[in-house]
């Protein structure tokens, strides 16, 4: 996808810049007087929070895989290693393999190269959201930094492939379920696409960025892990194709992208989502009110990055009913009250659930629905415990929208 070239003067007021920013037409559903209208409340309750983020971000370095390392990591230097999170070690026999303890994260496990990227992701979402409100070029010219950090540089740089995520200690060095573990890397390119003029700022790294990309999305749709990952049957199937798409859009790769909405029309709709709208494989976890919003999220953000005026995936309802209005419907009362909830609470991160979640931000603008924008906006914005943030896809919704 290309970014459009649509530079402002770095001395606009941050009110001009506002209104620009909302009043431009952003997706083919916000065209409606009732899609801008939220798309402008949505801006305004960020505002306030996108500036104060922008200035943490100015202020930080780039810290790449290349920065902390694991004795039990059977890649190298620039490889991204992660361990899985359940995983823990067996009392019978500390040289026994690791077992499996589900929803319960075991705090020992290594995850830096995780936490960096996280850290990357909410570093490019500041600095774009940032830009679109203000048409700074400091903040463009900040983000483009961290990028060659983690593309580019060959010092710094992390390889274009997942082959050591969420191992297990004698049993995995790497398992195609750590393939959820880049969905954080959706907002820098989402970033870099809204920041009108990026490519003629500095064409070279852009393009590199974009080679990059290009090889990530190969080994995901031919290696083995990414194949497991494709056709798992609950959130992390959905995540590759949210990733995927994303990932497709921004190097231009519209096979991949209709082979995404085809996915989602004829596996993940009709597989993963019940004639109710629940999602029974998160229902049946651990932690399924957590897992239901995450899927719910991921699949709207589906919705987001591939509808277009051609194929509008908000509206598309399967032959016995089942939509993402359906899914939003399902989970929405739930997100209002809690206390709702008729299923088993989770076994950790009860009280941390919900936020601002993006589907509610991005459903309210598709479908026009006042109560769906009304609960977002008075959900918290910014989550500051790990394990919500993990599982917060998109964190930054303005550079979504606009």
């Amino acid at each position: 996808m290309e970014v459009y070239d649509r530079s402002k003067s770095a001395t606009l007021t941050i009110v001009l810049s506002l209104f620009l920013s909302i009043s431009c037409s952003a997706q083919y559903f916000g065209n409606s007087a009732s899609g801008s209208s939220s798309q402008k409340e949505i801006t305004a309750v960020l505002h306030e929070q996108i500036i104060k983020d922008a200035l943490w971000a100015l202020d930080q370095k780039p810290i790449t895989v290349t920065a902390q390392s694991s004795g039990r990591s059977a890649g190298g230097k620039h490889d991204f290693f992660s361990e899985g999170d359940y995983w823990w070690p067996n009392p019978a026999s500390a040289d026994s393999p690791y077992i499996q303890r589900d929803g319960m994260t075991n705090p020992d496990n290594f995850v830096a190269h995780r936490l960096a990227m996280i850290r990357f992701s909410r570093i490019m979402g500041a600095l774009s959201s940032a830009y679109k409100l203000t048409g700074d070029k400091k903040y463009m010219r900040h983000a483009i930094v961290h990028c060659r950090a983690w593309f580019l540089d060959t010092a710094t740089r992390m390889n274009p492939n997942l082959l050591f995520a969420q191992a297990i200690k004698g049993r995995h060095t790497g398992r195609g379920i750590g393939i959820i573990d880049t969905i954080h890397f959706m907002e820098v390119v989402q970033g870099l696409m809204a920041m009108n003029g990026v490519e003629i700022y500095d064409k070279e790294a852009i393009a590199g960025i974009k080679s990059w990309f290009e090889q990530y999305l190969q080994w995901l749709t031919t290696h083995q892990y990414g194949k497991d990952e494709m056709n798992a049957a609950n959130n992390h199937g959905t995540c590759w194709v949210m990733q995927v798409s994303c990932f497709a859009k921004f190097t231009g790769n519209k096979k991949i992208m209709d082979f995404c909405r085809d996915r989602y029309k004829n596996v993940l709709l009709p597989n993963q989502m019940a004639a109710d709208g629940s999602f029974p494989q998160e229902l049946r976890r651990t932690k399924p009110y957590g897992y239901s919003i995450f899927n719910l999220d991921a699949m709207a953000t589906v919705c987001q990055i591939l509808s277009d005026d051609k194929d509008n995936l908000w509206t598309y309802t399967t032959s016995d009913g089942r939509s993402m209005k359906k899914g939003i419907e399902f989970m929405y009362p739930f997100l209002a009250d809690k206390s709702k909830w008729p299923f088993k609470n989770d076994v950790m991160y009860w009280d941390e659930w919900p936020v601002a979640q993006p589907a509610l931000a991005f459903g309210a603008i598709a479908y026009s629905n006042e109560d769906w924008l009304n609960t977002w906006k008075r959900l918290k914005h910014s989550p500051t415990v790990e394990e919500v943030i993990r599982n917060l896809p998109v964190r930054n919704p303005l550079i979504w929208i606009n």
